[in-house]
């Protein structure tokens, strides 16, 4: 999965299109991915105890990887993610543009 914990991304389908968030949680056994204010639900929780209260409680849910692309560092725009070897020997994602020239910026940190 070329998505990690910490990136940025925006959701390209379904209700929240458009809506960009960072990653706080990935599931790479189910291809989902959890994004900061994205794909909200509710949860009613009834009260275990006399003294606290029922309440309705706001969550992340998951969403499918497939409906999130990388938010690119330098612009600021949807991208693919490639893989590049630096001199150092280190594997690190890049950003893969549609710009001649602009491919290459580093994701990685």
């Amino acid at each position: 999965m070329k998505i990690k914990k910490g990136d940025r991304v925006v959701v390209i389908t379904g209700r929240d299109k458009g809506k960009q968030g960072e990653v706080t949680r990935v599931l790479p056994e189910e291809n989902r991915v959890v994004v900061a204010g994205i794909n909200m639900r509710k949860r009613h929780r009834k009260a275990r105890t006399q003294a606290e209260q029922s309440q309705i409680v706001s969550f992340e849910a998951p969403i499918h990887a497939s409906n999130v692309a990388h938010i690119d560092p330098a612009s600021g725009k949807p991208t693919r993610v490639g893989y590049k070897f630096l001199d150092d020997g280190r594997k690190v994602r890049v950003a893969r543009r549609h710009e001649p020239g602009k491919a290459g910026e580093l994701i990685d940190r």
